[in-house]
This record gives C-alpha cells, structure tokens and sequence, in this order.
C-alpha cells in the first residue's frame, strides 16, 4: 500500500528544492541488454555515438570530493566539456552561472533517492579532446576560464588540473526513442568499456515539479515492459571511474608532469 497523508505531503518538493528538473534513471540488467535493444531497435545506425574521458587522479580525488570534470567527442557533432558537482544546496550556488546556456542544475533520481547536482559545460574545439590524450595539450586547455572559475567557486579551492590523467575514452551509444505506454521520451545510454563490460542505463527527463508522477510513472513502466530491477543499480560514472583508475595505477608514472597521462595505450584510441 502506498502511504499518503501529512507524512508525505510536500516531501518532493522539499527533496528536489532549488531543482530545474528531473532525471528518473534505472540500470538495466546485463542479462537484459540484448532484449531491450531488439525490443526498440536500437542499432549502430540509429545511435548517438560519443567517446567520454573523465579526468581525476588515480585514487579518484576529485570523484571523492563530489567534482566529475569530463570531456565528450560525439562523433559528427559538437565535442564539450562539463564540471560537475554533486550533490549541491541549489541556494549556495551564485545566480551568476545561470546566465550560461550550458549550466544547469538538475536533480538525479532512482530508486534509491535524488541527488542534487550543478553542471557547466562548454563547447570544445575538434581535434583538441585527442590532442590532450596523445599529451600535446595540457588538461587544462579542454575547459574555459569561466569553468575554472565555476571549479574554483564550489571547490572552495583551485584543484591543479596538471595534477589529473586522462580516465578513459569509454563508449558510449545513446539513443532517443518513445514507447506508446510511457508518456514521456525515453533515453537508453549504452557504455562500454575497454575490458568488454557494458552497462545499459534507461531515463526520462522532466520539470521538477512533476517529479512524483514521473517517478512513479516510469518506474510503473519498466515493471510492466518486464524490465528487471538491477539490484546493484550501479552509477555509470562510478563503474566508469573505478576501472579505469585501477588500471592507471598498475602502469608506471610518465616524467611529463605537464602533459595529460592516460590510463590506456594510445594506439588503443578510437577514430571518430
């Protein structure tokens, strides 16, 4: 039986306070994976493909501290790059930033609860993403002195970027598609990594004041289309960051302290 009452009135509200919208995510079982691309034929040729490298040290400083700071080169489009915090009180954070098209403050939701988050992103140049992983370029060239300054702001500190090594690239395969059951768009994001392991994350997106519905709603669709809960309900970033950090501290240190280190060999680099 659902609860209701004056114990429950009020508590998304409250929960998602300071909140733009509204993302509902669900891990899909491995074992599902192959079922749910057939189910909505989701292929190569129908996919945003897009390669992702995150930037942290190999103990994870910066995931530890809340700051994912990463870059994206989605094949024939546009390539950014994104600082983000989490979790976040939406009220210490400047109005100021709002002004940018690419920040956002948005609220991450499962099962498990809602997590606050504020994100800054920015175009970023071709060719310059690789030319940070071959190492001709300094980390610090993918973000903008504006995302330094957001970096700064909310770190209470300044990390030193020349510090980091590139984590990565992971696949990662997105595609946008509507069931008839579910009254809003769903997004299935695949990543893959290097070791073959893959992870299906499904989402819907909404104002986050329609975050009970949504919630309840979504969540109602994936038991009725037969997905399974994933009990581990796996954060793709985490699982991401986890295995490419421990591969980075099994090779030896590189004496280029200004130039980016990668966690994999380049020759392994795909072309986009």
């Amino acid at each position: 039986m659902v609860e209701r009452g004056v114990r429950t009135r009020g508590h998304y509200a409250r929960l998602l306070a300071g909140a733009e919208a509204i993302e509902i995510k669900a891990t899909i079982p491995q074992r599902q994976i192959a079922d749910a691309r057939d189910r909505y034929k989701l292929t190569t040729r129908n996919d945003d493909d897009r390669y992702i490298y995150f930037f942290d040290t190999e103990h994870l400083h910066l995931l530890r501290a809340g700051i994912i700071a990463r870059a994206r080169r989605v094949v024939g489009k546009e390539h950014d790059s994104t600082v983000k915090f989490r979790p976040v009180d939406p009220l210490k954070v400047d109005k100021r930033w709002r002004k940018y098209r690419g920040f956002k403050i948005e609220a991450d939701a499962s099962e498990e609860g809602a997590v606050k988050s504020a994100s800054f992103s920015m175009p970023v140049g071709k060719g310059l993403i690789k030319r940070v992983v071959a190492g001709e370029k300094r980390i610090a060239a993918i973000f903008t002195k504006e995302q330094e300054a957001f970096l700064r702001e909310m770190a209470g500190t300044a990390p030193d970027l020349g510090t980091l090594s590139v984590l990565g690239p992971l696949r990662a395969q997105r595609w946008d598609f509507e069931d008839p059951s579910c009254p809003w768009p769903i997004t299935a994001e695949l990543w893959s990594r290097e070791d073959g392991a893959m992870l299906m994350e499904a989402s819907v997106k909404a104002p986050a004041i329609q975050a009970a519905a949504v919630m309840a709603g979504f969540m109602a669709f994936l038991a009725e289309v037969g997905a399974e809960r994933d009990r581990q309900q796996q954060a793709k970033t985490r699982w991401a960051l986890d295995f490419y950090a421990s591969r980075l501290k099994k090779k030896p240190a590189r004496s280029a302290p200004n130039k980016a280190r990668r966690s994999t060999p380049r020759q392994g680099a795909p072309a986009a």
